[in-house]
């Protein structure tokens, strides 16, 4: 605790403030909307927030505390979106189930120190065009809006790209503000009055069934991998720490797996985000930093424990305003991984294909789209690098 006392300062806090902001304010409606789309009732969605501030605030807190350098945890984006893309083919229990599966798995190959070997075996231009295929609909989903409502979504696509020009790290904050504040003026909307109360966890059982596992569990898994802990665990190298790989990923897998019977759907390692927290405007000296993971981890555990305020204050808003912030929050996962799946000029086709199977949303055997479009992927790119090799 003096050690603490004595490397404590404003501006560290103030960047776990801001990487806590960052990670919410992109995708807190996305979690609503996964939830609901899977039939959860309020009482759950509001579980989903508490394990999920619970889950990553305390990884978060502790791994910063413990390592002694800042550990920003969040939720994947890219894995909201897989959960929305396929929660027509499962059921809310069975998806809970998934989440579980998907912890053990992380848990187990993190401890045991064998993600990077498995990970490997997946060319990084077919996960990504797999992401960028499911996602596919959010983007145009946001421009289909114009159709009904061409004033609101045009004023917010405004506002998004103003604020990308001058502000770029904050765009997705300001215009998620923006459009709370345009609501009133282009339809029915009355602000809600908000009541400060603790959440209450909802224990959900797990149905483990082989589509679930297949469809939901095992593609969570690599983008987890893919999209979170290899850019989040380059983005600490980066900085100058030594991350304890093993540890990050074992220890978040592990709360995921606690925590996934009661909403948990992942916890992760930041990436684009944890940047804030360590970057040297946090503190001059590195070895002070960590004080901005641990913040950014308390205040993810306080918003799990108003879980239930949270998840008040976003229902109240317009099924518009949800599906336009959430099109407009996914923009830049679209176009990364869009850019990712066709950098490599011997890889293009290969991606085009999980790209186009993956967006098309059918399912075989009960199975969604973004599992057949990676395994098609995977396939006819083993079939060309052999012929190649010929």
């Amino acid at each position: 605790m003096q050690k603490f006392l004595q490397d404590f300062s404003i501006p560290a806090v103030f960047a776990g403030f801001i990487t806590f902001l960052i990670g919410i304010s992109v995708s807190a409606v996305l979690v609503i909307q996964a939830a609901q789309l899977l039939g959860a009732t309020p009482e759950q969605i509001t579980s989903w927030f508490w394990a999920l501030g619970l889950g990553i605030g305390l990884c978060g807190l502790l791994l910063s505390w413990k390592y002694k350098y800042p550990v920003a945890t969040s939720w994947s984006t890219a894995a909201l979106a897989l959960i929305i893309a396929t929660a027509n083919n499962y059921s809310l229990y069975e998806a809970i189930g998934a989440f579980l599966v998907c912890g053990l798995l992380t848990s187990v190959l993190g401890f045991l120190g064998i993600f990077q070997r498995v990970i490997a075996f997946i060319p990084q231009s077919l996960t990504s065009a797999m992401l960028a295929g499911v996602l596919l609909k959010f983007g145009i989903a946001l421009f289909a809006s114009l159709q009904n409502d061409l004033g609101f979504i045009l004023a917010l696509l405004i506002i998004y790209v103003f604020t990308k020009r001058l502000w770029p790290r904050y765009s997705i904050v300001l215009t998620m503000i923006g459009g709370v504040i345009l609501c009133p003026l282009f339809m029915e909307f009355h602000t809600p009055t908000l009541h400060w109360a603790l959440a209450n966890p909802v224990f959900m059982m797990p149905d483990f069934t082989w589509s679930a596992f297949l469809g939901l569990a095992l593609p969570l898994f690599v983008i987890n991998m893919a999209a979170q802990y290899l850019p989040g665990i380059a983005m600490i190298k980066a900085y100058g720490y030594q991350p304890h790989v093993n540890q990050l990923i074992g220890w978040t897998g592990f709360a995921q797996t606690i925590l996934a019977p009661f909403g948990c759907f992942t916890v992760n390692i930041a990436a684009i985000s944890a940047a804030v927290s360590l970057d040297e405007q946090v503190h001059p000296d590195p070895s002070k930093r960590y004080i901005a993971g641990i913040s950014c981890g308390f205040f993810y555990i306080v918003m799990g424990l108003f879980a239930a305020t949270l998840t008040n204050l976003f229902m109240s808003f317009p099924h518009v305003f949800i599906i336009a912030l959430a099109g407009i929050a996914l923009l830049g996962t679209i176009s990364h991984n869009i850019a990712i799946a066709f950098h490599e000029i011997n890889d293009r086709e290969v991606a085009l294909l999980t790209f186009l199977f993956s967006a098309s949303g059918v399912q075989f055997l009960g199975i969604g789209s973004a599992f057949w479009g990676l395994l098609f992927g995977i396939i006819v790119s083993v079939i060309l690098k052999y012929r190649t090799s010929k």
